[in-house]
């Protein structure tokens, strides 16, 4: 089935993600810093760290999307409690920063974000098995508590 490479992918995707998301604040920061720019008097070189702080931040978030992503393709299990959580957390994520590239950036931008959140509902999606009724009969034809089950006829009607 398709469950392990959509992992793999979207294993590779978000890291790669981490990556330019961390490198983009950084240069950002560095931009900041060396033309010595201020917004509304701001200190220079606090916005300055701050983008090269949210950058990190960003960037490990994404990388620990990434591990978690890893692990869901290594093992060829879903993901769980914190994992899961740290899965759709992203997935909001891009869904929020593709309606502000959609304003901001243009199309293309939104496409990108339109695709890893895609990857990621799918490898959500993949993964969930469904459920099975808790009043279910085993298919070995025994009930619950090991004894035969047995049909009794339909009712007849006059």
């Amino acid at each position: 089935m398709a469950r392990r490479p959509v992992a793999w992918i979207a294993a590779v995707v978000l890291f790669g993600e981490a990556l330019g998301i961390a490198a983009l604040n950084w240069f950002l920061g560095v931009a900041v810093d060396r033309q010595n720019m201020s917004l509304a008097g701001l200190d220079p070189h606090l916005m300055s760290v701050s983008s090269k702080a949210g950058g990190i931040a960003f960037g490990l978030y994404f990388a620990l999307c990434g591990l978690v992503a890893l692990l869901v393709a290594l093992r060829d299990r879903p993901a769980a409690g914190f994992g899961r959580v740290l899965l759709i957390s992203a997935a909001v994520v891009h869904g929020l920063l593709g309606a502000f590239t959609w304003g901001l950036v243009g199309w293309p931008a939104f496409l990108s974000m339109m695709l890893v959140l895609g990857l990621i509902v799918l490898l959500l999606m993949t993964y969930d098995r469904p459920a099975e009724p808790a009043d279910a009969a085993p298919q070995d034809g025994t009930g619950g508590d090991g004894t035969p089950v047995t049909s009794s006829p339909a009712p007849t009607t006059p």
